[in-house]
């Protein structure tokens, strides 16, 4: 399939014309700045696409810089992870990582200027009355009792906040800007925080913290950023970001450009909701393959290259909007048709007898590993006279039009002969169909003297005595539908976990990692969990392609 026309990308719009006019010495540097308290998922994978492949269209430079300026919530497990997805996806930040903690002592240093030029105050009012004095969207607030402290005093109080003389929470530093401002983050701000927490790596050097909006935008200016790219909620905070960099007299201020974030249906990727998740036992760990974060989507059997084309097929807008999880599904399809190799797997076995086939024969029969690339060759896979396939691949009173295996019906199976149902053997306690005794047509083995006679349906299998067992796990959604207050609903059958598949045995080698294509079923993933021969697959995602289909159907 061709790749569709790739959208227009503004922020790549507004660069061209700051090249053209020379802004920035015509240097492009960018920065990716994750705050380690969680793992990354699919939304932080566009913001990477987006950060680091603009740096290397325009031959620029991308940080990695870690914001973390909220050590309650930190941890060096984020930290490791971050590292991993980013490197994961294919990007490379050199020598160029770097921690917002690195600049503390410089955040306080420009506080102590601000101070000093009277643009930042000492405050004692609690969290709750700062929020009531801010005002609403359609009123102005109010002015802090210790709004016009003395230079000297807010001095003092600051170099004590710092010293640990103080409670958490008694007291913050504040940026004096407009407390009638109509944009209600320009309404003396929070610079500062008291917080005894141990910072993961400052240890408990510090006890006040830099808040995000007053230490990014420093942090940009420090490593010599020239576009800060960000999500569009941050819109209303690039008055605040230009503000102290303005107040604190930068020569080379960097440019917040925002760009809406992305959202995928059937999926949550809020995360204090992952956390949750996690925290709750709902799921099995960060990286647990349901899960959107990017260690869930790799551990499941995503690709880079597949996570990176549906970024770049998404585009970049200014405005938020709702991607089908089609399209990312219809991306590692695509991606994994060239490259899986073909298999037989047997998800729910029916044991089925050739009742004219030699019991003791077995055949080395040829199977191309994935017609889609010859050059992955072709492997022997055992034929013999017990076989499984699949229990939904036979029904005893079929409807018309189903072209599976039936009473007196024929079908082929792949890569071997043509079969025909004689017999169904049933439980005599419970009625359930335990066997079927089939017969053979020598002559229809591809290949031979009859190969090309036709039949409707054609089935996987594998030899019962040859065939390895596995554990198969098949996943849907976390989220399938939304409630009446339009939060998404938990899926609980989100999980199936399948214990007595059988697998043809060119699989006995499979390591984590190595993704198939299971014939009719879909495409599959070797879990970390595989070990001493002990096999385990996770679905990556099934062979029927929505998106795929709808855009066909739209270009008709």
């Amino acid at each position: 399939m061709t790749n569709p026309v790739q959208p227009s990308n503004f922020i790549h719009d507004i660069i061209n014309e700051d090249l053209k006019n020379n802004k920035n010495s015509s240097r492009v540097h960018t920065r990716f700045p994750p705050e380690p308290n969680g793992y990354l998922h699919i939304g932080h994978a566009k913001s990477i696409c987006l950060n680091f492949g603009t740096a290397a269209k325009y031959h620029g430079l991308c940080n990695l810089r870690f914001d973390d300026t909220n050590p309650t919530k930190e941890d060096v497990e984020y930290v490791d992870s971050i590292k991993e997805d980013v490197k994961w996806l294919g990007f490379d930040w050199a020598d160029r990582m770097y921690y917002a903690s690195d600049y503390f002592a410089r955040f306080y240093e420009y506080a102590l200027q601000l101070i000093k030029a009277g643009k930042a105050y000492v405050c004692d009012l609690n969290a709750q009355q700062i929020r009531e004095y801010r005002g609403t969207l359609t009123e102005p607030g109010k002015e802090s009792p210790y709004r016009n402290r003395s230079v000297e005093e807010n001095l003092d109080l600051f170099q004590r906040m710092k010293a640990g003389e103080f409670a958490d929470g008694s007291r913050v530093l504040r940026a004096k800007i407009d407390m009638a401002s109509p944009n209600v983050n320009m309404r003396d701000p929070v610079l500062y925080r008291i917080s005894r927490a141990v910072h993961h790596r400052t240890g408990d050097t510090w006890c006040i913290y830099p808040m995000y909006d007053y230490a990014h935008p420093i942090s940009d200016a420090i490593e010599g950023i020239t576009h800060s790219i960000c999500t569009l909620e941050f819109e209303d905070h690039r008055p605040l970001y230009d503000w102290v960099l303005q107040a604190l007299e930068f020569e080379r201020c960097p440019q917040q450009i925002e760009f809406a974030r992305l959202n995928l249906t059937n999926t949550v990727m809020s995360k204090r909701h992952l956390r949750a998740l996690v925290e709750e036992k709902k799921v099995n760990g960060w990286d647990d393959p349901r899960m959107p974060t990017i260690s869930g989507l790799r551990r499941r059997g995503y690709t880079p290259e597949a996570i990176r084309d549906f970024c770049e097929r998404i585009g970049v807008a200014k405005s938020n909007s709702t991607v089908d999880i089609s399209l990312l599904e219809h991306c590692i399809r695509e991606d994994l048709n060239s490259r899986a190799a073909r298999v037989m797997a047997v998800l729910n076995p029916l044991k089925l007898v050739l009742l004219n086939y030699p019991e003791n024969q077995v055949e080395e029969l040829d199977a191309e590993n994935n017609p889609e690339n010859p050059d992955m060759g072709t492997r022997k896979i055992p034929f013999s006279r017990v076989l499984y396939i699949e229990k939904e691949d036979f029904m005893e009173n079929p409807p018309k039009k189903f072209f599976r295996l039936a009473p007196g019906q024929e079908v082929r199976l792949k890569h071997a002969y043509i079969i025909k149902c004689e017999q169904v053997v049933k439980d005599e306690a419970t009625g359930e169909i335990i066997e079927l005794r089939c017969t053979y047509d020598p002559d229809t083995k591809s290949g031979g003297p009859a190969s090309g006679r036709k039949v409707k349906g054609t089935l996987h299998w594998v030899s019962a005595a040859h065939a390895l067992e596995a554990e198969v796990r098949l996943y849907d959604y976390l989220f399938k539908e939304e409630s009446d207050d339009g939060n998404a609903v938990f899926n609980p059958h989100s999980l199936e976990v399948l214990t007595k598949c059988r697998v043809e045995p060119s699989l006995v080698k499979a390591v984590p990692g190595t993704r198939y294509q299971f014939l009719r079923q879909g495409y599959f993933n070797t879990d970390l969990d595989s070990r001493d021969k002990k096999l385990v697959f996770n679905r990556v995602v099934g062979l029927r392609d929505s998106w795929a289909k709808t855009q066909n159907k739209n270009n008709a």
